[in-house]
């Protein structure tokens, strides 16, 4: 039978999750989720897109209606969980419904905090956290003229635009001296401060609210120094706090958050924590990327599968205000060392980037955040200041997106939320023949989180479709693009495999005719490349059935060893309880788990040494075997001649093969 897995929580973090289970091991567990919200899960990230106009509620969606039935989830919404019981392994709602466990996942977010001052119970005071939010402000501004938004952080500005969006006069209340002081330096704030206020946005900084004023409902508020101001609408902004009082009444570890190991299980071994309501390493995290980083490593762990520990987040920042292109990351404040400062006062642009011990450390992008995502790649592996670029600063924005994108290595992630790398994007856009955004980000998740990436996704799209090709965008470890192979041919190994599948020769003079090539001269390279693509080409003609399945691993390598492959491969398995370490550092490698079988690709034992990645789980070790034969197929059809297997999967990306890889298995195709 299945085990039982309840969720409590129908947001981000936790549908994240629930989502990678079902992709490793949809069989493994009947799946419940409690929402108290009466919606399915949505981007709340996006919630200032919907205020500002041009999105609405739908487009924000993220698992609909139907992906919870497809995926045989039970949903109850607009349902609270008001007791867990640990001993009975039983949770009850507010309805007075049970529902036992094996597992439980708290996946109960944050709620915005509104200050005990007086009168914050009046009507017409509310926070900025949920669509129930955003619906009262654009209710409120069908009647009324005038908001004072309190609190001058990301959150705060994206409402109080919001507002001016909906027509509404709406002045800023920040305890700070300057605005998102967390996030910025006094001279970005600056200029963040002054493009609001062109836009009609008011401020007062340095000043804190002691009353809100009213009878029955909000009429305005009173500082600290004695001012009164007017106000019909009052909207909190001034930080969150987790939801743990479910879990704290139930005798789980609570500071803060819910307190979590480094693989987000509590002090009770059947119950886990993930999202804002999650305390790891002494932090609450509030942003999206690392939510996700959390998901998932838990949704290995739930799958009984190895993961890597979970070490904690470097967050970031993009404001997503109409007008501003603002990005942070990391260590920014006074205490620690400048390795980059530009400003043009012309162009309201302003760069700074930090480091330690020559490391760096964080950065701040005004007006120009096309460097954003280069950036948070250095300062998440503390890159030496050295390998900091600063060239093409007089090129347009859009050349320089373009310019960065084609320069990076493909196994540089795009996509910090979803992990999605540029290999990947350039493989679907290639294989499926994407031509928008909006295609890109449904085929891969690029995008589909904080929306940050985007321009840089936009611009790997054009370059791609400008003519540049996967080979030739370059990948890890300095993979050669698609050039010539000798001076014998002017065309690449690409062309070269098209023009002998295309040509149906079965010899080599016949090949080298049709180039045009001399047949009695003698050059090793091209000799070997069109003997190479001439037999991948007739071995892929020549497929036969495979009907018996192999009884032992050390066959199943035999047959690796045999097959024509751009590269010799080396193989290697491990039943249950042997070290993975490894097995991980070969091409391909099958590892027995608590849940059946794991097939890893693209592992090497050079230095540096590189770990195979996962490609999919499998129940016996009949279907591991012919998982693994795929990938060695998929390998030598798809491989470049002498492109070693790791080069191959960089080159790909992990998600281009484990598709090809669940496709095959869902299709029940039949191997060599």
């Amino acid at each position: 039978m299945k085990k039982r897995l309840v969720v409590i929580g129908n947001g981000m973090a936790g549908m994240k999750c629930i989502e990678e289970i079902v992709g490793l091991n949809k069989d493994l567990y009947e799946i419940t989720v409690i929402g108290a919200e009466p919606r399915p899960n949505y981007n709340r990230i996006e919630l200032s897109k919907v205020l500002q106009g041009g999105t609405s509620f739908a487009d924000i969606i993220l698992h609909d209606w139907t992906w919870y039935e497809q995926n045989k989830i039970k949903l109850y919404t607009g349902e609270k969980v008001t007791r867990i019981r640990r001993k009975k392994k039983e949770i009850e709602t507010s309805s007075g419904m049970k529902l036992s466990y094996d597992d439980l996942l708290i996946a109960t977010g944050s709620s915005a905090y509104i200050p005990p001052i007086p009168g914050s119970d009046l009507e017409g005071v509310i926070a900025f956290r949920s669509m129930d939010d955003c619906q009262v402000m654009m209710d409120y501004a069908q009647n009324y003229k005038k908001a004072i938004v309190i609190g001058g952080g990301l959150l705060g500005l994206e409402a109080a635009r919001g507002l001016l969006n909906l027509g509404m006069d709406t002045e800023v209340i920040h305890n700070a001296a300057y605005l998102m002081n967390r996030q910025l330096d006094p001279m970005s704030a600056g200029l963040l401060q002054e493009e609001l206020e062109s836009q009609g946005m008011k401020f007062r900084l340095g000043q804190q609210t002691v009353q809100i004023m009213g009878d029955s409902r909000v009429k305005g508020i009173r500082l600290a120094n004695g001012n009164k101001l007017t106000a019909d609408l009052i909207v909190f902004a001034v930080g969150i706090r987790p939801n743990v009082e479910v879990a704290q009444d139930s005798g789980i570890a609570v500071s803060r958050g819910i307190i979590v190991d480094d693989y987000l299980q509590t002090n009770d071994k059947h119950i886990y924590a993930v999202g804002e309501c999650a305390e790891h390493g002494g932090i609450c995290y509030g942003l999206v990327a690392p939510l996700y980083d959390q998901a998932r490593v838990l949704a290995r762990k739930l799958c009984q599968l190895e993961t890597e520990a979970y070490k904690g987040s470097i967050p970031y920042s993009k404001l997503k205000v109409s007008g501003v292109d603002l990005f942070s990351v990391g260590e920014i404040g006074p205490e620690i060392d400048i390795a980059v400062q530009e400003y043009d006062r012309l162009q309201y642009k302003y760069k700074k980037v930090t480091m330690r011990n020559g490391m760096l450390q964080g950065a701040i992008l005004y007006g120009d955040t096309v460097e954003s995502q280069t950036l948070l790649n250095y300062i998440k592996r503390q890159a030496n200041v050295e390998e900091l670029s600063t060239s093409n600063s007089g090129s347009t924005n859009g050349n320089r997106m373009e310019s960065l994108v084609a320069a990076m290595p493909a196994g540089e992630t795009v996509c910090a939320c979803n992990q999605v790398t540029k290999s990947a994007i350039i493989k679907a856009i290639e294989k499926d023949g994407l031509k928008t955004a909006d295609e890109v980000k449904q085929k891969t998740k690029a995008s589909g989180s904080c929306g940050g990436c985007r321009p840089m996704m936009e611009a790997l799209l054009s370059v791609t479709l400008a003519g540049c090709t996967a080979s030739e965008a370059g990948a890890e470890n300095d993979i050669e693009p698609d050039v010539s192979i000798c001076s014998c041919m002017s065309i690449g190994q690409e062309q070269l495999r098209q023009h002998i599948a295309e040509l149906g020769a079965d010899t080599h003079d016949a090949v080298r005719r049709s180039l045009g090539l001399d047949l009695d001269s003698s050059c090793p390279t091209c000799e070997a490349a069109i003997s190479y693509y001439l037999n991948v080409s007739q071995y892929s003609s020549m497929r036969k059935p495979f009907t018996t399945h192999l009884d032992t691993f050390s066959e199943y390598i035999h047959w690796c060893k045999e097959q024509i492959v751009p590269s010799p491969i080396h193989t290697a398995a491990a039943e249950q309880g042997d070290s993975i370490f490894g097995v991980l550092l070969h091409d391909v490698a099958i590892q027995a788990c608590p849940a059946g079988y794991e097939i890893y690709v693209g592992g090497h034992a050079m230095h540096p040494v590189k770990e195979g990645q996962l490609v999919c789980l499998t129940e016996t070790k009949e279907e591991a075997i012919d998982t693994a034969r795929f990938c060695v197929e998929l390998y030598s059809r798809e491989g470049l001649f002498n492109e070693k297997c790791w080069e191959w999967v960089d080159r790909l990306g992990i998600s281009s093969i484990r598709e090809q890889v669940m496709e095959q298995r869902n299709e029940r195709l039949e191997f060599v």
